[in-house]
């Protein structure tokens, strides 16, 4: 990913999520500078305390510098908690209103984009990536501002100690740098087939939740276990390579560490021989340079996190900016419905995917007060047909009128709340009866509730089960039986009392 991306993606985090915590992060930059400055002041202590206690036997500092070095380390633990803290909680907040957006996005999205992708996938969007993103503006976000600056005080003390010894460890600078920006490259392709993965593993998952009855009537459960157990190892051996690539740094630097270290030694030997630097100067910037060694690594596979969370960011920013093709019109009036006259004038409609179309050229007229009925073999486009009139399609040609109105020049919101629809599939959600029912309509009494139930003939099993309307019916319904099921959905077509019921497959 090129770097102009990388900054455009990371403002775009910063202006819409991050930048409202502001206050947080300047409480978090506060409490790294006493991070900083209590880490070198660590390292600082080590020259007065082998000075005046070891070389010079002083009683007094023999007492004063262990209490300074509780302090400092208590300090350093306290202010690293509540810095942690901080950008924890702004992190998840990060990743809340993300989650948000993302959901009703998707809520949002246009029929055909919806179907165009597996439900897995965008569940893996919700969880893999936005977990990323808040990696990247918690952990990452306090990793910088800590260890920067923990690093450039630690450089104050060395350079304090000795200037000559200072610039020779600065050596493990620029190498470290070059460790990160190669490893950087390698965790964002990393990081997209993990993505990848995890989309192919929840949908699988979905699926095989789906339809477990179908898996074990026709016996497939051993195929699904094998299908399952490819997709947990091709997830397994992408975390894997993520987190190989991630600990690839640390022999790395450890390795570097060993020869600045070594090269220190014998330098230092020289300077103390030559009285350019004295025992208690030593220890002092050896403390240092040891201290120096955890923010560096850190710093080093920074850009890794950054590269992770961006990655995911593109994945996450790309469904929330398409645009939906199927939109109201400026000022668009809401539909005046009469008569509910239906009128199809050469409407033609071919999916996306598809080579042919499912209709082509189709004219009729359905008048209000009536029942109108599609007869045709499947496939033949009846379900198309009613996917048209809420506009949950857009037909290429032709158009669609309600009374005389193009549904294409009235508010979507007027249009579908005056259509009610008992789908093919039968949908039903995991609470009551008489939540599922109420669905359709908020605001419905209990009356209207039951009224709603008698006329789909359903109210006879409902009073048959222990809680009644009260009774939780499971995922989709799968406690009730299908034609349970199918007279649900009818009541709460019912209860909705729109002038426009679209039945699909009214015979089963």
């Amino acid at each position: 990913m090129k770097i102009n991306k990388i900054i455009f993606y990371i403002k775009r985090l910063y202006k819409g999520y991050v930048r409202k915590y502001l206050n947080k992060i300047l409480i978090a930059l506060f409490l790294s500078f006493l991070v900083a400055g209590t880490t070198s002041a660590i390292a600082w202590l080590l020259d007065p305390a082998v000075k005046k206690i070891f070389l010079e036997n002083d009683k007094t500092y023999a007492l004063v510098i262990p209490i300074l070095i509780v302090l400092a380390f208590s300090t350093k633990g306290i202010s690293l908690y509540l810095a942690r803290s901080i950008t924890v909680v702004l992190g998840n907040r990060v990743k809340q209103q993300l989650q948000n957006e993302l959901a009703g996005s998707i809520l949002l999205s246009d029929t055909e984009a919806l179907e165009s992708k597996h439900t897995g996938k965008y569940i893996s969007h919700l969880t893999y990536d936005v977990g990323l993103v808040n990696a990247l503006s918690s952990t990452a976000l306090l990793n910088l501002m800590k260890d920067s600056l923990t690093l450039i005080s630690l450089l104050f003390v060395m350079f304090y100690q000795n200037w000559k010894l200072a610039i020779f460890s600065l050596i493990m600078m620029p190498l470290s740098a070059f460790v990160a920006r190669s490893l950087g490259k390698r965790i964002g392709k990393a990081t997209n087939k993990g993505a990848q993965s995890s989309g192919k593993l929840f949908t699988l998952l979905n699926e095989i939740l789906r339809a477990y009855k179908i898996i074990k009537i026709y016996q497939r459960e051993d195929d699904e276990m094998k299908r399952a157990a490819v997709a947990i190892d091709d997830m397994t051996n992408k975390e894997i390579k993520i987190g190989k690539i991630m600990i690839r740094a640390t022999p790395i630097m450890e390795i570097l560490l060993g020869f600045i270290i070594a090269s220190f030694i014998y330098l230092s030997g020289f300077l103390i021989a030559n009285g350019e630097i004295g025992i208690n100067n030593f220890f002092s910037f050896l403390a240092a340079m040891m201290l120096a060694y955890q923010p560096v690594r850190s710093l080093a596979t920074l850009n890794m996190s950054v590269y992770q969370g961006v990655t995911a960011l593109e994945r996450v920013f790309e469904i929330m900016d398409k645009k939906n093709q199927i939109q109201d019109k400026p000022s668009a009036p809401a539909i005046n419905i009469k008569d509910s006259n239906i009128q199809f004038k050469n409407v033609s409609f071919k999916y996306e995917k598809s080579s042919e179309a499912a209709i082509k050229n189709l004219s009729f007229n359905a008048l209000g007060g009536n029942v109108t009925a599609l007869v045709g073999h499947s496939g033949a486009g009846k379900s198309t047909i009613m996917n048209l009139i809420p506009r949950f399609y857009q037909p290429q040609n032709g158009d669609i009128l309600i009374d005389d109105q193009n549904i294409k020049d009235v508010s979507l919101k007027s249009l579908r709340n005056k259509i009610a629809i008992v789908s093919q599939d039968t949908v039903l959600f995991d609470e009551s009866i008489k939540n599922n029912v109420k669905f359709a309509k908020e605001s419905a009494t209990d009356e209207g509730i039951i009224n709603a139930c008698k006329l789909a003939a359903a109210e006879d099993f409902i009073r048959n089960l222990p809680q009644g309307y009260q009774t939780l019916i499971g995922e989709n319904g799968v406690r009730l039986s299908g034609g349970e099921k199918q007279r649900l959905s009818i009541a709460r077509a019912i209860l909705k009392n729109s002038p426009i019921i679209l039945l699909d497959e009214a015979t089963s």
